[in-house]
């Protein structure tokens, strides 16, 4: 197997154990994979950067019931095709907008203090 020395410029000097972790990636996993790798993280920092990267699933639902009481959530569910038609107008899918019914119900299940 040929050796290579690699020379990157980088925008802040990395620390020693980044360097030992970049060194183990290089010498363990395949430059095509690494190249893959990167261009992801490249596509996916580009669009945090510019404030259009869509969050996951678990976050839209903890964002939607957090704080919410037992009383918010019955009055949610009583309403629930109101809710529906805002959750589709923020580009909601219907399994996230069933995940987030669920939470309601476990919800409005609690007694209130």
């Amino acid at each position: 197997m040929d050796k290579f020395d690699l020379l990157l410029k980088v925008n802040k000097i990395p620390s020693d154990v980044q360097i030992k972790k970049l060194q183990e990636y290089f010498k363990e996993v395949p430059i095509d994979e690494i190249l893959g790798g990167l261009h992801f993280a490249r596509n996916r920092w580009s669009a945090k950067d510019a404030g259009v990267l869509k969050v996951g699933r678990k976050s839209i639902i903890k964002r939607e019931v957090h704080s919410v009481t037992p009383e918010q959530a019955q009055w949610r569910l009583k309403n629930w095709k109101i809710m529906i038609a805002n959750y589709r107008r923020r580009r909601y899918s219907y399994p996230t907008i069933s995940r987030i019914k669920k939470k309601f119900v476990e919800i409005s299940k609690k007694k209130p203090r």
